[in-house]
């Protein structure tokens, strides 16, 4: 019997939460209520997906019948201290997080990867592994597998026990757990995102940090330690550290080390030291496709997979949509779309990933963000900057404290482009890392992305010199 079952529960969020949730509670014997304060015609057709499960409240921002619930499942976009759930607490609702119920009732372990950057490479990189040691994964929460997204909940209804898990997570999803648990967390690092919700980096931190809190001596933590706000978390939780890091120690983990002439990944588990691959194997550059290769090592080897599988794994990983995608080369120069970038620290970790001139498009929503960094950055390693969107002529005041002048505004991709691409010479490479959200044009990164695509498949047909 289900704990869920016979409960009368409140699903807030009729987007993917509530297209997700809506099924799975009811055949768990809920009776389930979603709540959308979008009209019925803001829905759209996730309304009649979840009708035949649950009761629709649409349009209503007072909740009708919500204080009726024994459990509400919020979306993960509804903040915290939502006068709804205010009132819930106040009322001593149960909350719980998708994630959460999804825990509570799968079969298949979970190895859940948190952090600020680097969290949907390193999940493919695990499934990637997994696969390559013979075993049966789903990728499933904030990451696309295979053009859509599976929502934890969703995986964990479906698949046995002989299945794994590897789930991309969220901070927001992370604000109402109690006991979810996965069998490895991993946290790539942590750095200044999210500010506008979480308001400080130390609760941001925190909400991260929730991850470790259920696990035990059977599960692991895999922790950053060239990274200083997860170095602070070694003490925390239960689970058996695992520690990675770009230098070489002496700690259970991996690193990268210098063997004869080449760079190698490295690993020690349980006393035992191993070489998995040289990192020149590795397909997408930069330091922190190196980081996000050594935490999806050690995460597989703790779970049992074989060194050799490591290697094929992260041999065959070619890198993931919108997280530094090579589109195409124009007249000698590459463009990249990294619209998946939306914080300072990972744009500047996008320029660092190049040793030759780039060229940025970046700007859009920013995030209440120190764009210094940034700034910084692009005086001493970037030719010319084209900015976008809301908060691009922010970034562009940050280069030009730091003495940087080769600097254009556009008020759209296409001038963006265009713009990028009077200014690259053959050998350069043009960037589009935003450090900002998307939302002041477009609805998603990937849109976005698919902007910045389109418009450079439209140069290279205009001067008919791409190739891919």
């Amino acid at each position: 019997m289900s704990e869920f079952e016979g409960k009368l529960i409140g699903v807030i969020g009729a987007a993917a939460t509530g297209r997700a949730a809506a099924p799975v509670l009811a055949r768990l014997g809920a009776r389930v209520r979603v709540y959308d304060e979008r009209s019925a015609e803001a829905v759209g057709e996730a309304a009649a997906q979840i009708a035949p499960y649950a009761e629709l409240f649409l349009g209503d921002p007072h909740y009708p019948g919500i204080d009726e619930c024994d459990l509400i499942v919020p979306s993960p976009g509804v903040w915290a201290d939502a006068p709804v759930l205010r009132a819930a607490v106040e009322r001593g609702t149960p909350i719980l997080s998708e994630i959460e119920v999804a825990y509570r009732i799968s079969q298949a372990p979970i190895i859940a990867i948190t952090g600020t950057n680097g969290k949907t490479t390193t999940v493919m990189m695990v499934a990637e592994i997994l696969r390559a040691d013979g075993r049966a994964v789903q990728v499933a929460g904030n990451t696309l597998a295979g053009g859509f997204q599976v929502p934890l909940i969703q995986a964990a209804a479906t698949l046995p026990a002989t299945a794994w898990i590897v789930a991309e997570i969220s901070s927001f999803q992370l604000e109402w757990v109690q006991r979810f648990r996965p069998r490895v967390a991993i946290i790539t690092n942590i750095t200044a995102d999210h500010l506008n919700r979480h308001g400080t980096v130390e609760a941001y931190a925190e909400a991260k940090a929730r991850l470790l809190d259920a696990q035990t001596d059977a599960d692991w933590r895999v922790l950053n330690r060239d990274n200083e706000a997860t170095r602070t978390l070694m003490t925390r939780g239960g689970g058996r550290l695992l520690q990675f890091g770009k230098e070489p120690h002496s700690e259970e983990g991996a690193w990268s080390e210098r063997i004869g002439v080449r760079r190698w990944l490295r690993a020690r588990l349980n006393g035992r030291e191993m070489d998995l691959l040289p990192v020149d194997q590795l397909k997408v550059p930069g330091e922190h496709t190196i980081e996000n290769a050594l935490a999806a090592a050690v995460a597989a080897l703790a779970v049992g997979c074989a060194p050799e599988a490591v290697a094929a794994g992260l041999t065959e990983f070619k890198g993931v949509a919108d997280r530094l995608e090579y589109v195409c080369r124009i007249d000698g120069v590459d463009y990249v779309n990294n619209t998946m970038c939306t914080n300072v620290d990972a744009a500047v970790r996008s320029i660092e990933a190049y040793d030759r001139g780039v060229v940025l498009i970046a700007g859009g929503k920013g995030k209440g963000l120190d764009f210094e960094p940034l700034g910084r950055a692009i005086a001493e390693r970037v030719k010319a900057l084209v900015v976008i969107g809301d908060d691009g002529p922010e970034i562009a005041e940050s280069a030009r404290r730091h003495g940087f002048r080769r600097i254009t505004r556009a008020t759209s991709m296409t001038e963006a482009v265009q713009q990028a691409a009077a200014a690259a010479q053959a050998g350069d490479v043009v960037l589009l890392a935003p450090a900002c959200a998307s939302f002041d044009w477009y609805s998603s990164f990937e849109a976005r992305g698919q902007d910045f695509k389109q418009e450079v498949s439209r140069l290279a047909e205009d001067g008919d010199q791409g190739t891919v």
